[in-house]
């Protein structure tokens, strides 16, 4: 399927700023690059700011559009937690190039567009941490674990995949996720919330 000039600027965009950085890119060598003119860029964004914007909220819209989808579908804490580990671990993947320019480059946001990804950050740990409390009120994760930490230490454990996180590295992102999954659940899982999930592996591989 032909590209649209917007993913054309943004892909081009993604290349140029893990190249140059931020600001070693100007909107005239990203419109050269994408064979397009500034006219066609302004049309589509407003400014270099939208673009970095953008190029967080592609894979953020995505993770927090699967955590809920991953929360209603399904039925205990620990699988509910399970599906959403599984597709935030899995961005990393699908969305590497977004997600390190986005980490590298994000501290040259203007307050507005700062403003709009934190609210939507927060918005996926509160999902996440009601997932935590929910297990911990019906038993299936270790109450005495407080539940805004492990959501804290999971969100940042698994942040940091995209430093090192190789495409063509000797584990694929799935076998990483099963290991991901492995030590989380194993960390706060009570016997009761593994006898209610039946077997480990079905967590493993969802």
């Amino acid at each position: 399927m032909k590209k649209t000039l917007k993913q054309r600027i943004l892909e081009t965009s993604l290349h140029l700023f893990q190249q140059y950085g931020y600001h070693g890119v100007t909107v005239d060598e990203i419109v050269a690059e994408a064979g397009t003119s500034k006219g066609g860029f302004y049309h589509n964004y407003k400014s270099k700011d939208e673009l970095l914007y953008e190029i967080h909220d592609v894979f953020i819209s995505y993770v927090i559009e699967k955590a809920e989808l991953s929360y209603k579908e399904n039925h205990t804490p620990v699988l509910k937690l399970a599906a959403i580990l599984h597709s935030f671990i899995k961005v990393f993947d699908m969305y590497k190039p977004y997600i390190t320019v986005f980490y590298e480059e994000s501290a040259y946001l203007n307050e507005e567009f700062k403003q709009i990804i934190n609210e939507k950050r927060d918005r996926y740990r509160k999902l996440l941490e009601k997932v935590i409390s929910e297990g911990q009120q019906s038993g299936d994760f270790r109450k005495e674990l407080p539940a805004n930490i492990v959501t804290m230490a999971i969100i940042g454990m698994i942040n940091w995949t995209y430093k090192w996180f190789k495409q063509d590295g000797p584990l694929s992102m799935e076998e990483i996720t099963a290991i991901f999954k492995d030590l989380i659940l194993r960390s706060i899982v009570t016997e009761q919330g593994l006898e209610e999930a039946k077997q480990l592996h079905q967590l493993l591989n969802l």
